[in-house]
């Protein structure tokens, strides 16, 4: 047996309608919201009174999907250190394609993003960079070039 395909990465935020602002400005598509809580979200995530709100996203092309989440009960916990550096062990980052980098740090920087180091230029092919998003998360964008 084999896996069918990826469904979704969640990211646990502090707080859900700015999470959603950010990742609708990348150009993600909010496909629902949900308030999920009862025996059966405990049992599945093994924390007891678990109350949240989930947003789901998704992107242009319908492929890829992020499950913004907003614990109420029992309350989130910070990570250590807070904005872990790209090197942390565990999920690294979550990568975008974009059609103009530039036009697209401008439109987040509203938003709270912020660039880790720069827009740097891998070969003729790339132009990347990983930038600081929602509940610290490294968002990393991509521009193919040429």
């Amino acid at each position: 047996m084999t896996i069918q395909r990826m469904d979704n990465v969640a990211i646990v935020v502090e707080d859900l309608d700015a999470a959603v602002a950010f990742f609708t400005e990348l150009g993600m598509e909010l496909e629902g919201k949900a308030q999920i809580e009862g025996l059966y979200a405990d049992r599945t995530v093994g924390l007891d009174g678990v109350r949240t709100d989930i947003a789901m996203m998704r992107t242009p092309d319908g492929h890829g999907r992020l499950e913004l989440t907003q614990y109420h009960t029992p309350a989130a916990i910070a990570a250590q250190p807070q904005n872990p550096p790209p090197n942390t062990v565990g999920l690294h980052r979550v990568m975008f394609a974009v059609d103009d980098i530039d036009d697209t740090i401008a439109r987040l920087r509203p938003h709270g993003a912020e660039l880790l180091g720069e827009v740097a230029q891998y070969e003729n092919t790339f132009r990347l960079c990983y930038l600081r998003g929602p509940a610290g998360i490294i968002v990393a964008l991509a521009e193919q070039i040429g």
